[in-house]
């Protein structure tokens, strides 16, 4: 049995805005799973339905084998979330914090205080664990977040983008405790990401999401080894609309192949990329353009990316932030 399955989610919202378009996909036991896609691609509003926070308008969904529209009480008691906003009470400390979380799973006494050491130390809040939460830094609050949601023991835990908004340094922290759930505690993981490198470092699988659909899973390797060769990238200098003239330009070189352009930077793939760059160079430059940077490396999900969608991760990105405006 999977531990998630969704098959062919619906959801407009008003105005037509389709936010899911038929997502489909499933999740094993036991496993860390990201659902990896520019904002707005309809990430939250799968994890919304999945922990019964809102309905599709078509498709089922099942976590731990319960459906989440017919049976959402139990759902709700074998799951944790994590939204993307702390849930964290400023006003009360770490340990009320988890003290509250569990008396809301009916846990009471001793046993839910022997859990809420455990959690202080696992997530090395201990010696915070009297302080209110407000003084709490930002990567301390996430941490008890994600405390807070394991407090009742789930099966499954959601985490809707758990790392956004929080410097590098303490982003890997996350990482670490986010890649411990799994191994050696069994729990299923999914989470939301637009983070490139999250999915890659902490997902055994992960779905690309675009517009609402799934349109490329696997394992990060297994997505990256789809894409033959190099990736070759070269960055023009200048400004202005360069589409046709650069296609054009390297039209006739065998060396590489499609080619796509993100503003004034060119990617392509190679077989080999190193024997490719001097005939690249070449064909740009009869063609009056100058070469600011060019560099060879082996392909990373933003290739996936590119190659299953037309564009680029940061184009995407890009243009969710024009529709929000």
């Amino acid at each position: 049995m999977q531990a998630i399955e969704a098959d062919g989610l619906m959801k407009t919202y008003g105005k037509g805005v389709k936010a899911l378009d038929g997502l489909s996909f499933q999740v094993a036991r036991g496993t860390i799973f990201a659902l990896l896609g520019p904002n707005g691609a309809g990430k939250s509003t799968a994890l919304k339905i999945l922990t019964t926070l809102a309905r599709p308008d078509a498709g089922h969904a099942s976590v731990a084998g319960t459906d989440v529209i017919g049976q959402p009480d139990r759902v709700r008691r074998v799951i944790g979330a994590v939204a993307q906003g702390s849930g964290v009470d400023v006003q009360a400390t770490g340990r009320e914090n988890l003290r509250l979380q569990g008396q809301l799973y009916g846990m009471r006494g001793r046993t839910l205080e022997l859990r809420i050491d455990e959690l202080l130390e696992r997530f090395g809040l201990r010696d915070a664990a009297a302080r209110v939460a407000r003084g709490y830094s930002g990567g301390m609050q996430r941490r008890l977040d994600i405390a807070m949601a394991l407090i009742h023991d789930p099966e499954v835990l959601f985490l809707d983008e758990p790392t956004t908004g929080l410097d590098p340094e303490v982003r890997a922290e996350i990482w670490h405790e986010i890649s411990r759930l799994a191994q050696p505690h069994g729990k299923t993981v999914l989470l939301t990401t637009h983070y490139l490198e999250e999915a890659d470092q902490l997902a055994a699988r992960l779905a690309i999401v675009d517009r609402g659909r799934v349109v490329a899973h696997g394992s990060p390797e297994e997505l990256k080894r789809e894409l033959r060769g190099d990736a070759v990238h070269v960055e023009l200098a200048g400004a202005g609309e360069v589409n046709g003239a650069v296609h054009a330009a390297l039209a006739g070189v065998e060396a590489i192949r499609e080619v796509t352009l993100d503003g004034r930077a060119v990617r392509a793939r190679a077989d080999d990329g190193g024997r490719a760059i001097p005939t690249v160079l070449a064909a740009l430059e009869a063609q009056g353009f100058d070469v600011v940077e060019v560099r060879v490396a082996r392909p990373s999900l933003d290739d996936v990316y590119l190659r299953y969608t037309g564009r680029t991760f940061g184009a995407a990105e890009s243009d969710a932030a024009e529709v929000s405006r």
